[in-house]
């Protein structure tokens, strides 16, 4: 008699254990999570002119901080600051700080800040990841946290009416963007430049020599 085939029967724990495992998601960033043992009150921290970051951030440690570029008169940042001054609040383990772009332009050069309200997370003193999202709210502030460094916010924390007064300004306030009034007075300069010395550039055309002596 002919043999009957023998079917084996395929268990599907080990495809929902490899499943379960790639859905873990290990943080991107490993935070030293500070001791807030004694810290009564979680607020955000605004860099004055002659304050650098690099002195607020250690090399050599791994705790995180969340910075923010901004500029007082631009809308965007205005309409971000109730909702980054109510983050220290949801996650009290990590620092919050923020300075002006404007009068730190060093620090915007050499961390590719060109256009606000941007912000970087820092590990140490070492820029980690980028907030990229165009939708500048509370909620998607957590989110981005918690991808990028596996922490949990506080489910409690709401943006109040003392986030709208400060630290961070939610008022636009008038000044005076110098990288763009630079850029109108140097091509201002350059078109009169050019203009004083058209009979000049002439004679560096080939032919206008010979039209002139004729």
């Amino acid at each position: 008699p002919r043999e009957q085939p023998v079917l084996e029967a395929v268990l599907p724990a080990p495809a929902e254990e490899q499943n379960g495992t790639d859905g873990a998601k290990a943080p991107k960033v490993n935070c030293e999570e500070r001791n807030t043992t004694g810290i009564e009150r979680f607020t955000l921290q605004i860099l004055n002119v002659s304050q650098d970051l690099m002195e607020f951030l250690n090399p050599n440690s791994s705790d995180c901080t969340l910075v923010l570029f901004y500029t007082p008169w631009c809308r965007f940042s205005a309409s971000l600051a109730p909702h980054f001054n109510s983050l220290p609040r949801a996650f009290p383990t990590l620092r919050f700080l923020a300075l002006d772009a404007s009068q730190h332009s060093s620090l915007s050069t050499r961390f590719g800040t060109v256009a606000v309200p941007n912000i970087l997370l820092f590990q140490g003193a070492k820029p980690m990841a980028r907030f990229n999202h165009t939708d500048r709210t509370l909620e998607t502030l957590k989110d981005f946290i918690f991808n990028q460094t596996g922490i949990e916010a506080k489910s409690d924390v709401a943006v109040t009416e003392e986030d709208w007064e400060g630290p961070l300004p939610s008022v636009l306030t008038k000044g005076i963007d110098w990288l763009l009034l630079f850029s109108v007075l140097f091509l201002a300069g350059f078109v009169l430049y050019a203009t004083v010395r058209t009979e000049s550039i002439r004679w560096l055309i080939p032919g206008q020599e010979h039209e002139h002596q004729e």
